[in-house]
């Protein structure tokens, strides 16, 4: 049996707003599965319906067995969950919080007690155990968070974008101990992130979602090479004629799979991208149009996010594309 299943998952709020639109997942036990995705196209909704923090409008989900809406007790037990907020109570110790949460879990005495010192030492926080969390930087609430979902020894973690907002050693510090608990310990991890390296590094498999709907899934390599093409990135100067009319010579060009306008510059979808870049400068420079700057570069997820979806993939902003149609 799969570790999650979501079948025809929805949720709406209102009459208008699909926040979660008939998602279907199956994830094996043992796997990284990354969702990602922009702000607000439904991964956090989706990880708190299969927590059972929101009830489903529709659709059917199971975590470790156990239905959603039947057996939420169950379900409770057989997953921990690190959300966005962590919540924390600053007056605390990082050991008061690790302890009070064993305890709502029904653990206590010497097992509680080395429960709680195994996982500061997993997450490198025996030093500041005993220090109150007002004190702890962001990275260090991020790792405590972690460790307390993991308190109770579950084999199905879900992470709620854990590392936004942390500075890039404190984000290798939580892949490092996410990649642990998967390789070390066989977790089965839910890991929703607008990261597109976070997605590529840590995941086996990965869905896109975007206005809650699921729009491409495979492993990462499976994802990079659906592109088929390498991808040229041609800044062209001057006025937006100028950009269109760049945009249609490329569509004549042999290979060309597809164009689109990103930010003023052309993004050309091209088969042997090499050979591909002296051609398109002649067919700008016969055409009097300045070419600004040039790159090419082989697939990567970001530039299925943009097939996919018609914008790129940025934490905290997107870029809107507007397809120039080949």
């Amino acid at each position: 049996m799969p570790a999650i299943v979501a079948e025809r998952l929805m949720k709406h709020f209102g009459p208008d707003i699909r926040a979660v639109d008939g998602i279907d997942l199956s994830i094996p036990e043992g796997q990284v599965f990354g969702f990602l995705g922009q702000n607000g196209s439904g991964k956090s909704t989706t990880v708190r319906m299969l927590t059972t923090l929101l009830q489903p409008t529709s659709g059917h989900g199971q975590v470790g067995g156990f239905d959603v809406l039947r057996q939420p007790g169950k379900v409770r037990q057989a997953c921990g969950v690190a959300l966005q907020e962590a919540g924390l109570d600053e007056l605390q110790t990082g050991r008061e919080l690790l302890a009070l949460q064993g305890r709502l879990f029904g653990m206590g005495g010497d097992h509680l007690k080395a429960r709680v010192n195994e996982l500061l030492r997993i997450v490198d926080l025996e030093d500041a155990a005993d220090r109150r969390l007002g004190g702890y930087s962001g990275g260090m609430q991020r790792r405590l968070d972690l460790a307390a979902a993991l308190i109770h020894s579950p084999r199905i973690l879900f992470l709620d974008e854990p590392t936004t907002g942390l500075d890039p050693i404190s984000r290798e510090s939580v892949w490092r101990y996410v990649q642990q608990l998967n390789k070390e310990r066989g977790v089965t991890i839910f890991l929703t992130t607008q990261y597109l390296e976070e997605a590529d590094r840590l995941a086996d498999d990965v869905a896109i979602i975007d206005s809650g709907k699921i729009v491409a899934q495979g492993s990462p390599a499976e994802l990079k090479a659906s592109i088929g093409t390498d991808v040229l990135t041609i800044g062209v100067e001057g006025s937006a004629e100028a950009t269109m009319s760049a945009a249609a010579l490329f569509r004549q060009m042999e290979g060309v799979e597809r164009v689109q306008e990103v930010d003023g510059a052309l993004v050309v979808y091209v088969k042997d991208g090499a050979r591909a870049v002296p051609r398109a400068v002649r067919l700008l420079d016969d055409a009097g149009i300045t070419t600004g700057a040039i790159t090419l570069a082989h697939p990567t997820l970001n530039d299925v996010f943009l097939r996919k979806t018609g914008h790129h993939l940025e934490a905290g902003a997107t870029v809107p594309a507007a397809e120039v149609r080949t």
